[in-house]
């Protein structure tokens, strides 16, 4: 067993490698040439990259892909997707191109702002507490006005303060819950420093509050912090053709596929089981524009299973119906994302992605991020009552199962002729290259 080690961040990128490799690795050198492999062979490149996060020993790949196609308000976009999983580049392609002919995709931002919260505790006369927010209000708004001034030009700023009383759930327990707009960029740090100095100015005009006592005045600040949960951020994206539009080819007529594809909706509504895988398909398109974009996907994540989770059960994301002989399919979902600030204007390949989706507001990217995650979903439904979804997922996972396996190009080719018609399954990929091979 190693050593607990001591000043690791002080050590140089090379000597953390050598500590690893030593105290970690039976093949210390293979290691090391594996973590050196995957460094930027531009220092400067690197140096950014290493300055990121903190003790970075190496660069960490996920593919990105593009998908084309996508017709959203008239408008032609190709997504550019991060992401390790076989299938989504393809399901989210497949989909966008499916809807290119029957009126696109349709996307509207309902609302941006954005929330952050100062949790104190106060032991006193609540309706003394009410007044005192009363009054010490609008220095909440002068004390801030030079973090928000730039803001504010962009059209930006905090949108109001409320006193909300949380005691019957914590004695004492009460909150600063502030709504903010912050145009194109996510805000988390411009909340964090509004909601830090409302903190101080909250401590410090209690002090000063005649009709405080003394024991009034000492109110404690228990943290200052923006929240992930944005149910007011939030955008909504759908799809809507004829019932008779839904047909492709003669094994299911429109009418059939949309009662199913509604139908599993439905149960993905009341039964949590399924909901959260249903919804973690949509997440699967999702997450990979975040990436590409240089969002924070854990934020996003967060916030879609909360919404999910809103009425106090967990239920899909998505919603159906077929009203008229008209199939609709839709998404609301809440998204705090930015276009300005952070990775967006240091990472190159986010840099590029942005560009590529023609340089969007934070508004345009939220519609374009749901459209991805509604077409992602609409391709999983789609497999699932049709075709069943390891059909098209195998096919796309064969490449993963013969890189595993080492297989050479003439292999290769005869493997994946072998499964044009047959399942794929893991085990029985194994068995036709060592038939092959013997």
């Amino acid at each position: 067993m190693h050593q607990p080690v001591e000043g690791f961040s002080k050590l140089s990128k090379e000597e953390k490698i050598q500590w690893i490799a030593d105290a970690y690795f039976k093949e210390q050198q293979a290691a090391v040439e594996i973590l050196k492999t995957y460094w930027n062979s531009d220092e400067a490149l690197q140096k950014l990259h290493d300055e990121f996060i903190e003790n970075t020993i190496t660069n960490y790949y996920l593919p990105l892909g593009v998908a084309p196609n996508f017709k959203i308000n008239g408008r032609l976009y190709t997504i550019p997707m991060a992401i390790e999983e076989s299938s989504v580049v393809a399901a989210a392609s497949k989909a966008a191109k499916f809807w290119l002919d029957r009126g696109g995709f349709k996307a509207e931002v309902i609302d941006t702002q954005k929330v952050g919260q100062v949790h104190f505790i106060y032991n006193g006369d609540h309706d003394k507490l009410s007044d005192f927010f009363s009054s010490v209000k609008p220095r909440l708004y002068e004390e801030t006005n030079s973090i928000t001034k730039n803001m504010q030009k962009r059209g930006g700023g905090i949108l109001d303060i409320e006193l909300r009383d949380r005691t019957g759930e914590i004695e004492g327990y009460f909150q600063l819950h502030a709504t903010f707009e912050t145009v194109d960029s996510m805000g988390a740090n411009f909340i964090n420093s509004c909601l830090e100095q409302f903190a101080k100015t909250l401590e410090e005009e209690a002090q000063y509050y005649a009709p405080f006592t003394e024991q009034e005045k000492e109110l404690q600040i228990v943290m200052s912090i923006l929240s992930n949960y944005v149910p007011n951020c939030l955008v909504r994206a759908e799809v809507r053709c004829e019932v008779s539009a839904l047909s492709e080819d003669s094994r299911i007529s429109g009418e059939d596929f949309a009662e199913k594809f509604v139908r599993a909706v439905n149960i993905a509504e009341i039964e949590p089981f399924r909901a959260v895988t249903h919804n973690k398909g949509i997440m699967n398109g999702i997450d990979a524009v975040i990436l590409a974009t240089g969002n924070d996907f854990r934020a996003v994540e967060a916030a879609a299973h909360a919404f999910a989770a809103k009425s106090g059960q967990y239920k899909s994301l998505t919603h159906a119906s077929i009203e008229n002989g008209i199939f609709r399919f839709w998404i609301e979902i809440p998204l705090a994302l930015g276009t300005v600030g952070g990775l967006t204007s240091l990472h190159p390949l986010v840099k590029l992605a942005l560009e590529m989706l023609g340089k969007p507001s934070a508004k345009e990217l939220m519609q374009i991020v749901a459209v991805a995650g509604l077409a992602q979903n609409f391709a999983a439904l789609r497999s699932l009552t049709t075709t069943g979804i390891q059909q098209g997922h195998m096919k796309m996972h064969l490449k993963n199962i013969l890189n595993q396996l080492n297989a050479t190009d003439e292999e290769r080719n005869i493997i994946r002729a072998k499964f044009e018609k047959e399942t794929v399954t893991h085990s029985a990929v194994i068995k036709a290259i060592d038939e092959l091979r013997s």
